[in-house]
């Protein structure tokens, strides 16, 4: 069973988005997907209640209340949305459970200072220190051609953590969202540019790059 965290501490960056699109992406291409919420704002689990009846199934788990408890034993792909403002004991635990931790990090002076301190705490996680599991990096939400992006790019390449890509900021996620749907559902004449933007994440976490 394959186990992929999508966190950072700050609020607001993006991370049931990323949670949601990677269980949809996993789910159309045939994988039993599990998409485990511990947020208690219940984003995750309010995309899967609205996911259609014939789109390709992602279970919900309550991680907020149950933790992985209720993860269907079928399950291949479990994707973990993790909350805003874990650190340490909580931190350590959900490191835990994954393989693969992708950071999403907005194009802003906050977000990039609050990435480097977790960047810095994550690294000293004894899993992550042993390269029991594999950290990357995502500019999230990015408008191309702005100095916000160039900052932001200019950042994270200076990181000691692989950076594998930019998601730009769409109307199409809000569209999907609200569809219970990824973006990769949408049509291809609406999303392909998206589409286009997630393929070096999605071919990173496909290689073994993306696993201890």
């Amino acid at each position: 069973m394959r186990h992929i965290l999508v966190m950072n501490p700050k609020g607001g960056c993006g991370k049931s988005t990323i949670a949601t699109n990677l269980a949809s992406w996993y789910a159309k291409r045939g994988d039993a997907v599990a998409l485990a919420d511990f947020d208690s704002q219940r984003s995750s689990l309010d995309w899967t209640a609205a996911r259609p009846a014939d789109a390709p199934p992602v279970a919900g788990v309550a991680a907020f209340e149950d933790g992985l408890r209720a993860v269907p034993r079928s399950a291949e792909v479990v994707v973990i949305d993790a909350p805003a403002r874990a650190h340490g004991r909580e931190l350590n635990e959900l490191v835990r459970r994954a393989e693969t931790i992708v950071v999403p990090v907005l194009p802003s002076a906050i977000d990039m200072r609050a990435a480097t301190n977790f960047i810095e705490e994550l690294n000293e996680v004894s899993k992550v220190a042993r390269q029991q599991a594999k950290i990357a990096v995502v500019a999230n939400r990015i408008k191309e051609n702005t100095l916000a992006f160039d900052d932001l790019d200019a950042y994270l390449r200076r990181l000691r953590v692989p950076y594998i890509a930019t998601l730009r900021d769409a109307q199409n996620y809000t569209r999907a969202y609200a569809r219970g749907l990824g973006i990769f559902e949408l049509p291809e004449y609406l999303a392909w540019p998206d589409w286009e933007h997630w393929r070096p994440l999605t071919d990173w976490l496909e290689g073994p790059a993306s696993r201890p």
